[in-house]
């Protein structure tokens, strides 16, 4: 197997849920004690997030763009970002080592192509559901994507960065997860986009009005096949 690297911690929620979902993958497709070489940094979040400023951003490039020449220098053979808002920064990152790093958006284009989707709303932080750099990767595999809905913009990132990214997980937020979701197949969605890696943490992928692709799943599906040497595009 293929050793990987993680730059995680962003949110240790969502790392948690990589490792253990990477862990089981590889298990049951390799062998029942097999575990999946990995090489984690976790990064401090309270210096990564909210940010604004284009020196902000910078500055976290610059934090991602180390963390991944320490997880190569370390042996990492690949490598995975474990944020979908913190793919703003890839190619700054990709850039600073000569490993391939999975891009979550390009997966999950994968993932949409496969299933003949072509029609989807995009659910994450602010910056995934109105900036360019993630919505272009799946317009790349040939879906077309609703206008991000404002006034969800601002109820997902209250309950992303001041529940799930802290690991508290309520009703409340299951519920307006659940109302989200109907209103935006009353939009004219054919399926749903979850861009961000905690939102599984309130959404019930198998039982909603709209077929629901998880990046963050899809993720790890894309890294275990990476871990066992099978083909991964890109």
């Amino acid at each position: 197997m293929r050793k990987l690297g993680i730059i995680g911690g962003m949110s240790w929620a969502s790392t948690a849920t990589y490792y253990e979902t990477i862990n089981r993958l590889v298990q049951k497709r390799a062998a029942r004690m097999a575990s999946a070489p990995l090489l984690i940094e976790s990064l401090d979040f309270s210096q990564l997030y909210a940010l604004t400023e284009a020196s902000d951003w910078e500055r976290a490039a610059g934090v991602l763009a180390a963390s991944a020449r320490r997880l190569e220098a370390a042996g990492a053979e690949g490598l995975i970002i474990g944020a979908n808002s913190m793919h703003r920064l890839y190619d700054g990152v990709a850039g600073a080592v000569n490993i391939p790093i999975l891009h979550i958006a390009d997966h999950v284009g994968q993932a949409m192509a496969r299933a003949g989707t072509t029609n989807a709303a995009l659910l994450g932080t602010r910056n995934v559901m109105t900036e360019s750099f993630y919505r272009k990767r799946l317009v790349a595999h040939g879906i077309d994507l609703l206008p991000p809905n404002m006034a969800n913009v601002e109820i997902l990132d209250r309950i992303i960065y001041d529940e799930l990214m802290i690991g508290k997980v309520t009703r409340e937020a299951e519920r307006r997860m659940k109302t989200i979701i109907t209103a935006t197949a009353q939009e004219g969605a054919k399926a749903v986009v979850l861009a961000c890696t905690e939102l599984n943490m309130v959404v019930d992928v198998d039982a909603n009005v709209l077929p629901i692709f998880d990046s963050t799943c899809i993720h790890c599906e894309a890294a275990a096949d990476w871990i066992l040497g099978q083909a991964v595009e890109p």
